[in-house]
């Protein structure tokens, strides 16, 4: 029960409208030593309630006695607009019978609008390094009484190119009194180097190994011959798998917009997110998959994190993803709270090796479909190393490219002749005095007489 925790009153008001009975395990484990002051490292699957178990500890920090001070008082760092988006809410939901004011500042909203909500000082700013910083560059932020800094899905803001932004941010947060990371992967040694130089002293919490990530949802591959075969096999899912929504991965923006092309000429109802698509477009989306005016979204990793949709339990990677990490997050959009979810990774002979060694990051085996309607001619590689990936295979060359190549050594110079040194069919000439070797004259025809 959250009564167990030490929250105001005001927030356990909150917590009871929004019907939160039970604290999730990393609700459980964060929230106390968070109230602490404690600075955290935590790391738990997408899912999980992590945003609940930083904001509440927050929220009551900021009910205490410096409630009427005019500045910011904490700076929540995330990676993608969406996600910021989502943390507003949640944020604005728990501080509904407080007098907290949040705010948001991200790409692709109106940068002096942006500025003109500074000036009304938020006590909570939640935003994307990038834009932040460029409102701290234009001086319109003032970070020097920030309290409490929260990083959350710090590993993906590493994988964004973040690194030195948030390590500007969070000196200029130089008067903080605590700092927590969230995340749903341990990252690697970029993440390692952040919390030794961010955190100070902190309690590490995993509550899930990698190979326990996304435990509810059921992982699958179909071997496939090409893009155009995906296409196939993407249609016939659509038209047959038991789903309420769906979303469909892809590496690139391009790819993604031609798959849109062809759900729409099929008469699906789907939007399709990326890079390209300005702020109105990207909530536009969400907001149609939330309110179930699509079942579909096309998308590339920009909405792998981040993205909370009720309802969503089929997710489809029509590219394998680059990294474990990648495909943690991707798959993590489906069988969410609780719930269970499919995902289903689409494999052509490019992907192969990619894919067993996301089963080795994972220490899982994914399960093996075929669909006899669109079954097509590559099952897998025939041969495999120990590792799972596939045995190279050496390129025979046709008649031609061997003939070709026996040309091009026979017409190569012989480096090893000397151009002083005779011919083995031509004897030497010795000077008279038999010690230097006269120059052999040319045949009057090579003279050029």
């Amino acid at each position: 029960m959250f009564a167990q925790f030490a929250l105001h009153e005001r927030l356990l008001k909150a917590v009871a409208e929004l019907k939160f009975v039970q604290p999730t395990p990393v609700q459980a484990a964060a929230i106390g030593p968070a109230l602490e002051g404690r600075d955290l490292r935590v790391t738990a699957k997408t899912g999980s309630g992590k945003t609940a178990a930083f904001v509440l500890p927050l929220l009551n920090r900021l009910m205490g006695p410096s409630m009427q001070r005019v500045t910011i008082r904490a700076l929540i760092l995330l990676p993608t607009r969406e996600l910021a988006q989502q943390t507003l809410k949640e944020v604005e939901r728990f501080s509904q019978f407080t007098f907290i004011k949040s705010g948001i500042i991200t790409g692709g909203e109106d940068f002096k609008v942006q500025a003109a909500m500074l000036r009304k000082v938020p006590d909570i700013l939640i935003g994307t390094p990038g834009r932040m910083l460029e409102q701290l560059n234009a001086g319109n932020l003032k970070l020097n009484d920030v309290e409490v800094l929260i990083l959350d899905e710090a590993d993906r803001m590493l994988d964004m190119g973040f690194a030195e932004d948030v390590q500007r941010l969070a000196g200029e947060c130089c008067n903080r009194a605590q700092t927590m990371l969230f995340s749903a992967t341990t990252g690697g040694a970029g993440l390692r180097e952040m919390v030794g130089s961010v955190l100070r002293d902190p309690l590490h919490l995993q509550l899930n190994s990698v190979s326990q990530l996304n435990e509810g949802t059921r992982q699958q591959i179909i071997t496939t011959d090409h893009n155009h075969h995906k296409e196939r096999v993407v249609d016939w899912l659509l038209a047959n798998e038991t789903y309420q929504k769906a979303i469909i991965f892809t590496n690139t923006k391009v790819q993604a917009d031609r798959l849109y092309g062809k759900l729409v000429a099929a008469d699906y109802k789907v939007f399709v997110l990326h890079g390209d698509k300005d702020q109105k477009d990207r909530k536009l989306a969400i907001d149609r998959m939330k309110q179930g005016g699509a079942k579909i979204l096309v998308a590339t990793d920009v909405a792998a994190r981040g993205l909370d949709v009720e309802g969503l339990d089929l997710v489809i990677n029509f590219d394998m993803p680059r990294s474990g990490d990648d495909y943690v997050h991707r798959i993590g959009r489906t069988g969410r709270a609780g719930n269970e979810g499919l995902a289903i990774s689409l494999i052509c002979h490019s992907d192969w090796s990619l894919m067993s060694s996301i089963e080795r990051y994972l220490k899982q085996r994914f399960e093996r479909r075929n669909i006899k309607d669109v079954k097509g001619i590559y099952q897998g590689p025939k041969n495999l190393k120990a590792s799972g990936k596939a045995v190279g295979v050496k390129k025979k060359k046709t008649p031609a490219e061997k003939k070709a190549a026996a040309k091009k050594v026979s017409a190569k110079p012989n480096k090893r002749k000397s151009i002083n040194r005779p011919q083995p069919d031509a004897p030497a000439l010795v000077s008279h005095d038999g010690l230097a070797p006269l120059k052999r004259k040319k045949p009057a025809a090579e003279a050029g007489a």
